[in-house]
């Protein structure tokens, strides 16, 4: 690499350049109103981020595209047939629907699920095609297991990315990177026995879900960690990473360790959580590692400190796809006119 990845947080956002390269982010208003407005969950987070960076001066750093509805062949490379079938068909038990929380479910919350898993689907084949950085502003759903939903979560767009991408995206080791404050539990189950994927997680000890599973490398941290301790583990994940060499990374980003969130318990700062996430892309710009974010978790309130903490993150991650692209387009130059 030509200069430290550390250094494209030196300048100012919104003079650079890499502005003219918009990083790919899926988003639909059924995110919101697919949740029924007497929900616990805070669903206007999703309409009031996208309305912070459309109007912000750096909205031309990202770039909205409408997801489409995964197919029932997409959910099947993870997901238990009859899983599927119920929960497309109205029929999961009030067991099965309270495991899952978002009530009350709307008539829109199935084409709501579908579009989440598209919009992960859309922003994986984007950069396995094209490389960089893209995401998902929703997803992460790392609770969900092949034959259950839990957590806020029906079906793991984690795990059905990890194994698209491996079995038919051409990616022969793709690594899970899972920063939320609950650990991936679904993610790890899921992927146990799926050769070429990696899971990680650093998540609260003491906190959802309480039988944890077992990550390829899980970092349990106790409550009330804070930013130094939250930071050297995550640093920890990256020298993982640096030996693992993956050729894609999935990096749930939940922002929900932070110390406003009342679901969290680990008192992240934002400047923490910003920290955090240039790390990861400081990372990806230095490797030219193709990257899918997914949203994750955030439930502060006032939900205002959950919306700064994932504006920071949609616009770093922009910040970093400006400088990866640039630097395959340099690669590609330098090809072309044979290495010169």
């Amino acid at each position: 690499m030509t200069r430290n990845a550390s250094d494209i947080w030196r300048e100012d956002v919104g003079d650079c350049s890499y502005s003219q390269v918009p990083m790919p982010i899926w988003y639909h208003d059924i995110y919101t109103t697919g949740i029924h407005r007497d929900s616990r969950f805070p669903r206007e987070r999703y309409r009031i981020l996208k309305d912070r960076i459309q109007n912000s001066q750096n909205s031309g750093l990202i770039e909205f595209m409408s997801p489409e509805c995964a197919s029932k062949e997409d959910l099947l490379t993870s997901h238990d047939p009859d899983f599927i079938r119920r929960f497309l068909d109205g029929e999961l038990g009030e067991k099965e629907v309270n495991r899952i929380g978002l009530k009350p479910w709307t008539d829109s919350f199935v084409e709501r699920t579908l579009r989440i898993m598209g919009g992960s689907l859309s922003a994986l084949k984007r950069v396995c095609e094209f490389g960089g950085i893209s995401g998902n502003m929703a997803g992460g759903t790392h609770h969900s297991h092949a034959g259950f939903g839990a957590g806020y979560c029906v079906f793991n767009d984690i795990a059905v990315c990890a194994v698209k991408a491996t079995e038919s995206l051409g990616i022969a080791r793709v690594a899970i990177l899972d920063l939320d404050v609950h650990q991936g539990d679904g993610t790890a189950t899921m992927l146990k026995d799926i050769e070429g994927a990696l899971t990680i997680s650093v998540h609260c000890k003491d906190n959802f879900p309480f039988r944890k599973a077992i990550s390829d490398h899980d970092f349990p941290l106790n409550s009330g960690v804070g930013d130094v301790g939250y930071l050297e583990k995550v640093s920890e994940c990256l020298e993982i990473l640096e030996d693992y060499d993956p050729d894609l990374l999935l990096f749930q980003a939940g922002v929900d360790s932070l110390e406003k969130d009342g679901l969290g318990k680990m008192n992240v700062t934002r400047g923490g959580m910003r920290a955090r996430n240039r790390m990861v892309f400081s990372y990806l710009v230095e490797k030219s590692l193709p990257c899918v974010i997914f949203m994750g978790g955030g439930y502060a309130k006032p939900i205002s400190h959950t919306i700064d903490a994932f504006y920071d993150l949609f616009i770093d991650g922009a910040v970093a796809n400006g400088y990866i692209q640039r630097g395959n387009k340099s690669k590609s130059r330098k090809q072309a006119n044979g290495g010169v």
